[in-house]
Formats: C-alpha cells, sequence, structure tokens
C-alpha cells in the first residue's frame, strides 16, 4: 500500500478527516496537496492548511497547499491548474471538503441546500472530471469520495426518533447522491483502470466539525480506521477494489 511516486490531492484538509488522511498518504510517500478555505490559523477554528503542510514536513513529507472555496468552479478550476503547474496532475483524488447544515426540512432554506448539493455533489465530480483525462492517459487512477452512514435510507415506518427530528435530510440525500455518483464513476471509468470508491465512518468521529454541529463530542471510533481504509483505497487494485460504497469497519473487516 504505498504512494511512493505518487501526486495526492485532498480537499478539506486543513482539520478532522481530511487532515489525517492527507497526513496518511504523505507518510506512505504521495506529495500531497492540500487545500480549504484556511490557510492560517484562526481563533474560530481548530486547524488550518498551513498547520497540516507544517506536520506533514516535520515527518518527512512532500505537502503544498493552496486556499480555495471549492463552492466556486472557478476556484476548482484554479485549484487544479495551480496542483498541475506545482506538482503534476494527481494520481489519487480525495473528495472529502463538505458543508453541513442541519434542520428540518420544512423550512431549510433554499440557498443552504443549493451550497450542499454544490459541496458534496458537483464540486466532487468536478474534480473528478478535471482528473480524469491525465488519470486515464497514465492507465491508473485512485478516486476516493468521503462519505457517510447517513446517506443510508431510514428504516420505517415506524420511524425512529433520531430520524424524524435529527435534520439530517437534506445531508442525508446529497451523500446518497454521492454514493450514486461514485457508482456511476466506478463503472464509467473501469477500463481506464480508475477506481472510485466512497467511505464513511462507521461510527462518529469527534471531528472539529462534528463538535460544532453537536454530533460528536467525543470519539466512539478511531480515526485511525478512516486512515487505514482511505489509503487501501487509494492504492488496491483498479481492476478488483473500485465502485465500493462502504464504510470502515465493515472494508476492513472483510478485508
Amino acid at each position: 500500500m504505498s504512494c511512493a511516486g505518487k501526486v495526492a490531492l485532498v480537499t478539506g484538509a486543513s482539520r478532522g478527516l481530511g487532515k489525517a488522511i492527507a497526513r496518511e498518504l504523505a507518510a506512505s510517500g504521495a506529495a500531497v496537496a492540500l487545500t480549504a478555505r484556511t490557510m492560517e490559523p484562526v481563533p474560530e477554528y481548530a486547524g488550518s492548511l498551513r498547520q497540516t503542510v507544517a506536520e506533514i514536513t516535520d515527518a518527512g513529507g512532500e505537502a503544498i497547499a493552496i486556499q480555495a472555496d471549492l463552492s466556486q468552479a472557478e476556484d476548482r478550476e484554479r485549484l487544479f491548474a495551480e496542483v498541475v503547474d506545482r506538482l503534476r496532475a494527481p494520481d489519487i483524488l480525495v473528495n472529502n471538503a463538505a458543508v453541513t447544515f442541519l434542520r428540518p426540512l420544512d423550512d431549510f432554506p433554499e440557498r443552504r441546500v443549493r451550497l450542499m448539493f454544490e459541496m458534496h455533489v458537483l464540486a466532487p465530480l468536478h474534480l473528478t472530471q478535471l482528473a480524469i483525462p491525465a488519470m486515464r492517459e497514465r492507465g491508473r487512477g485512485w478516486i476516493l469520495n468521503v462519505t457517510s452512514v447517513g446517506g443510508n435510507m431510514p428504516e420505517g415506518p415506524p420511524f425512529s426518533e433520531f430520524d424524524a427530528t435529527a435534520g439530517f435530510g437534506i445531508y442525508g440525500t446529497v451523500k446518497a447522491a454521492l454514493n450514486r455518483l461514485t457508482k456511476s464513476l466506478a463503472a464509467e471509468l473501469y477500463d481506464d483502470g480508475i477506481a472510485v470508491n466512497a467511505a464513511a465512518p462507521t461510527n462518529p468521529v469527534a471531528t472539529p466539525g462534528a463538535g460544532a454541529l453537536d454530533l460528536a463530542k467525543v470519539d466512539t471510533e478511531d480515526i485511525e480506521l478512516i486512515t487505514r481504509t482511505a489509503l487501501a483505497l487509494c492504492t488496491g487494485d483498479p481492476k478488483t477494489l473500485t465502485g465500493l460504497v462502504t464504510d470502515t469497519q465493515t472494508f476492513l473487516r472483510e478485508a
């Protein structure tokens, strides 16, 4: 599971799961391009791109940081062009960046619905489209979409109190769309040697984002499970390890 000689682009890498995955890929030998909106440390957010780069380089890895707002198509194009210019077109793309609002559907603002679709669905698709030509030319590539078990269908009726009141409707919808997109991309890119998978933590991880939404104040799953899963899915044989929509514990148990 070596990434030696490969370039990886990881979105949402200033903190949380994106940061952890970026560090894992760098430790395995990848030159990692990191992107997020937070370049410098600020009091209101834990973590920044500058800090993630420092942690990777202090450990002997190679990393660059490019600030971008991935809700904007022009920023996605600028980001990708800069990665190509400073490193080269990526062998590995990890679509992790996200924005989440939780509230009941009956008064969910349209602008926030659009923003969540932009970040969770359109941005991963756009970055994948930008990455495909070089991957196709090389005959290899790995795309990992960080998803959530929230994309699974609620069971019912009767419905649990959690499903009825948590306000996860839009979040679950965009993650379900991302999961379907993953399967379609995997099928279309199979003959090109490009693996496309989606993985989620089985249980909540107390990242800064989850903590801000009161979703996970204490870890109920070791973050190492997602980094091990990500490394495996970003280095596996594209002919056999593709088209998965999985969670960490299921994947690692079966692997």
